[in-house]
């Protein structure tokens, strides 16, 4: 049987040993070079997370507003358009998406001179974010009961405004640009880390490189990483002391202008939380190559291998709040825990976005929607938490397997397409599986019509038992010389444990059938 556990590495300064220390009891230094970086494993904590919430927070959830299909959080930058960035040729746009792009840049326009006046600057809505309603104690609360492991804030989206006290962001602007100096007059990051850190769960920060319209990044961009990315960096670990630094606004300059290998040493030897921090890939095009754990958004993320991993999307099509989204552009709760269970079952972690209203309130669809996924995580979690990708990731029916794109999982959905509604003539999944030690875990799309389930493949042994997780009574089964014939329990409706993807757990599994 596979074994894929994988254990973190404690790091730290090798100065903080006494010099007559065992080599082996030192902790490891790491060096400004990749080959050093990437030998560090992703702290073990996170791998037996398997579920996180992203909280996209700050200025533009006071217009709350993008076209069909696009980011509020990118409201500034829609409006302005790319007229002050260069891409120095880094991104190639096909004339599709520049049609998009100037169709919502018209619409955006057209909204904030309808609705706030030609004149009024983007920095006029520090004026709305008032988070006069952010409790900080019911987010934490709703992310405990939601069985969120981990939580990830915006601290600076790309607009570069901050949610802390920090005076790079203002000085940078030539303006007050944090929640303390503006706006709410409180440190967001620090009221919601304090709250998260009387659950279980772990506090994590985000942070864009990129401030799209920083004055000093526009004069000069080793002036703007010298003296804002990397001061802010430190800053917020060293106050904050995260468990999770989420980079993000890398993707169109290589890594030589954001220049990771100068502060990435700095992160993982001298940080206050450096022991159990968790870092992603998102240093300057080396997305899946380099970094911490690899991540994609509104895509099929990785396939199964040893390689730590994340995939993220929101309950709602945009990541910050949009007033403009119908309850068409919000997921359902029952297709964001197949999500969920289809990224572990393949060895990632789900990070599910939620986007606040200005005021600082969590919608109460997307708050019902991360309950509801508490309350199935309360019978089927075992499944999940502290699992790992087993031999396989499922079983299919018979049929041809349909292939997907990223925009197919992006504006579509795939994962219900393989499961609950194929098309014509195509294979489902008829099973997801992790593993836990000698426990394979099977989560069933569908209970089978017949009562009897057939899992192909699957060898137990004499002292193997056979279970539905939520019910008390074990199951019958039937070892088959190609698989395990599994009876289903005859349950009332109101006695099937859960709305959604039936758990058989089999204990005791020895290996597949040759």
């Amino acid at each position: 049987m596979k074994n894929t556990f994988v254990t973190g590495i404690v790091v730290g300064l090798m100065t903080t040993l006494p010099i007559n220390a065992f080599a082996s009891e030192q902790p490891t230094h790491y060096q400004a070079n990749w080959q050093s970086i990437d030998s560090r494993e992703t702290p073990q904590w996170w791998r037996d997370a398997r579920f996180g919430i992203f909280v996209h927070w700050g200025l533009y959830s006071v217009p709350a507003y993008s076209s069909d299909g696009q980011y509020a959080e990118w409201y500034w930058h829609h409006k302005e358009g790319d007229k002050s960035v260069s891409f120095d040729g880094a991104r190639t746009v096909s004339e599709k998406a520049l049609a998009i792009r100037k169709g919502v840049q018209k619409d955006t326009i057209e909204f904030h001179n309808r609705n706030y006046g030609k004149d009024t600057p983007y920095s006029d809505f520090t004026k709305g974010f008032s988070a006069d309603l952010f409790d900080a104690e019911h987010w934490a609360n709703i992310f405990e009961r939601a069985g969120a492991k981990y939580v990830v804030l915006t601290s600076k989206h790309h607009d570069g405004y901050a949610l802390w006290p920090n005076k790079e962001a203002s000085e940078s602007f030539g303006m007050p640009w944090n929640s303390v100096e503006t706006g709410p007059k409180r440190d967001l990051v620090g009221e919601l880390t304090e709250a998260v850190r009387k659950t279980p769960v772990k506090m994590g920060l985000y942070y864009s490189l990129w401030d799209w319209f920083n004055p000093k990044w526009l004069e000069n961009r080793d002036s703007y990483i010298d003296e804002v990315y990397f001061p802010q960096i430190k800053e917020l670990l060293t106050k904050y002391e995260p468990s999770v630094l989420y980079t993000d606004g890398d993707w169109f300059l290589p890594e030589s202008v954001w220049r990771p290998l100068e502060i990435l040493p700095w992160i993982l030897n001298e940080s206050p939380s450096r022991d159990e921090l968790v870092i992603n890939d998102r240093w300057g095009q080396v997305r899946g190559k380099h970094g911490g754990y690899y991540t994609t958004e509104y895509g099929a993320g990785f396939p199964n291998g040893d390689h730590a991993w994340e995939e993220t999307r929101g309950i709602g099509h945009s990541f910050g709040f949009n007033r403009n989204e119908s309850i068409d552009q919000y997921a359902s709760t029952e297709d964001l825990i197949f999500n969920l269970v289809d990224i572990v079952s393949r060895g990632g972690n789900f990070l599910l976005d939620i986007g606040p209203t200005s005021d600082g309130r969590i919608p109460p669809i997307m708050e019902a929607r991360l309950l509801e996924m508490g309350q199935w995580l309360k019978v089927n979690g075992e499944a999940i938490y502290n699992t790992r990708d087993w031999i396989k990731d499922a079983q299919w029916s018979e049929g041809k397997r349909a292939t997907y794109t990223k925009q197919n999982y992006h504006y579509g959905n795939p994962i219900r397409e393989m499961t609950l509604e194929p098309k014509p003539g195509f294979a489902v999944k008829q099973a997801y599986f992790t593993q836990k030690a000698d426990n394979v875990y099977a989560m069933l799309p569908r209970w089978p019509e017949s009562g009897i389930l057939f899992l192909k493949d699957i060898q137990l042994g004499s002292n193997s038992r056979v279970a539905m997780l939520g019910v008390d009574e074990p199951l019958k089964f039937k070892q088959k010389a190609n698989g395990v014939e599994v009876v289903m329990p005859h349950l009332r409706p109101a006695q099937i444990p859960s709305q959604y993807l039936q758990t058989i757990k089999l204990s005791g599994v020895e290996s597949l059938t040759p």
